[in-house]
């Protein structure tokens, strides 16, 4: 908006809101809008004070689109609280989310970003906020606040819930091979028309839903429900998967304990594919006020009801560190291992993976990239096979969250996943690139 316009629309609102000027005055009025917008904070104050928000949430919109930065910043800042008051929670943290955009080094905001995200019961997110504030330079007293913040954040939303939905074009919807023959030990055979690759457009849908009921200041009880699908116009490619899942979350000083129990059923091509028990805990803990490693272990059962020599039942371990190198980047780094013991050796596996990602706020938008890697070797061979299966897997992924483009909390994602498993057996042989065009939430 051109600086002129923008001050003629604030000297208006102020005749309108105070309504004690004359109208021969406001040319003066109009000059002297001009000159400083602080007058217009202490009007949208006064109103506040008296009552009528409605009245102060315009003219902060207005200041809100200030030519300077650091009125439009203050005007943002002061538009999140009074949203905050009157129940809005997702829409404040947005504003937040755009202070930080253009100030990633404002502290203050980072905070109230990170109270807030608390107070919606997005504790991860919260503590992450916390993490890359805990990377500038902060007076005492407040490093000692945010670490008391840290070491006491417990979620009070007693219900969340998340959707995304996206486009997903996949140049392999059914992780087909990449040879056209799979060799045994009685010759070639080919593959039929069914098992060979075939690209699509599809929708992805992912939902997650969770509620919370504490039992005591450092305990509480949590529920989740959540799922995945992937629909593709022949119903033979989709694959849905749905999972329900209980146990406590404690604290004992600074480290948090959690427990699972959850049981879960995957489709694949609208027929159930297999059904599944686990049992997992978690142990999180800070390493120092930028970093944090949080240890998963687990086992479950699995029962296949396409192969019923696949069923049978694991054990895995991950652990997973995280850390604010500034306030606008953060890095993860992650290592896995996992044992599963299938009903025929061929099918039980020993595997590993190790993955390294970084998400950076650049501007308004939020940019990540992740490389991930893995090895897979079965006991032993399927009869007819010369060998047993051995894979190398290779992920890259890209993402952008486009927050300037936010409606209602939500802005547009995009996702480019590239996924190569090498393998010894043919069948397992496979590439992919997926591309997914959605919405997410925006903070």
């Amino acid at each position: 908006m051109p600086a002129a316009r923008h001050s003629r629309r604030l000297a208006l609102a102020l005749l309108l809101y105070a309504g004690t000027a004359a109208a021969g005055g406001a040319a003066a009025a109009t000059s002297r809008m001009q000159a400083t917008a602080s007058q217009i904070q202490i009007l949208a104050d006064r109103l506040i004070q008296s009552g009528q928000d409605g009245k102060a949430e315009q003219l902060l919109e207005l200041l809100a689109s200030d030519p300077n930065s650091g009125v439009r910043a203050e005007a943002r800042f002061r538009w999140a609280a009074l949203l905050e008051s009157r129940g809005k929670d997702r829409e404040a943290a947005v504003l937040l989310r755009r202070v930080l955009d253009d100030r990633p080094d404002a502290a203050p905001v980072r905070l109230k970003l990170a109270t807030l995200l608390q107070k919606m019961g997005d504790e991860s997110s919260a503590l992450r906020e916390l993490r890359a504030l805990r990377t500038s330079d902060l007076p005492p007293n407040v490093v000692r606040f945010v670490d008391r913040l840290s070491a006491s954040l417990q979620a009070n939303k007693p219900i969340g819930i998340q959707i995304e939905v996206a486009l997903a074009p996949d140049t392999n919807i059914n992780r087909a091979p990449r040879a056209s023959e799979l060799s045994t030990l009685l010759g070639e055979f080919t593959f039929d028309e069914q098992s060979k690759k075939r690209s699509g457009v599809g929708v992805a849908l992912r939902s997650f839903v969770q509620a919370r009921q504490s039992l005591s200041r450092d305990l509480r009880l949590v529920a989740r429900a959540s799922g995945e699908t992937s629909i593709y116009r022949e119903r033979r490619f989709n694959e849905m998967a749905l999972e329900l899942a209980a146990g406590p979350q404690w604290k004992l000083g600074q480290t948090r304990f959690s427990a699972e129990a959850g049981i879960g059923q995957q489709w694949y091509g609208m027929k159930p594919y297999q059904r599944s028990l686990r049992l997992s805990a978690s142990i999180t803990r800070p390493i120092d006020g930028v970093s944090q490693l949080r240890v998963d272990g687990g086992g479950r059962w699995t029962d296949n009801h396409f192969n019923a020599l696949e069923s049978g039942k694991g054990l895995s371990l991950r652990a997973r560190y995280e850390r604010a190198l500034t306030p606008s980047l953060l890095v993860v780094a992650e290592l896995g291992v996992d044992r599963f013991k299938a009903r025929d050796d061929a099918y039980s596996t020993r595997s590993w993976n190790a993955g390294l990602s970084a998400f950076r706020q650049a501007g308004r938008m939020t940019l990540s990239a992740g490389i991930e890697v893995g090895r897979l070797n079965a006991d032993e061979r399927l009869s007819l096979l010369p060998h047993a299966r051995e894979d190398q897997l290779f992920r890259l992924s890209l993402g952008t969250v486009f927050r300037q483009l936010t409606v209602a909390g939500f802005a547009p994602v995009t996702r480019l996943v590239y996924e190569r498993n090498k393998s010894s057996v043919e069948f397992y042989d496979y590439e992919r690139t997926r591309t997914e065009l959605g919405i997410s939430r925006a903070f």
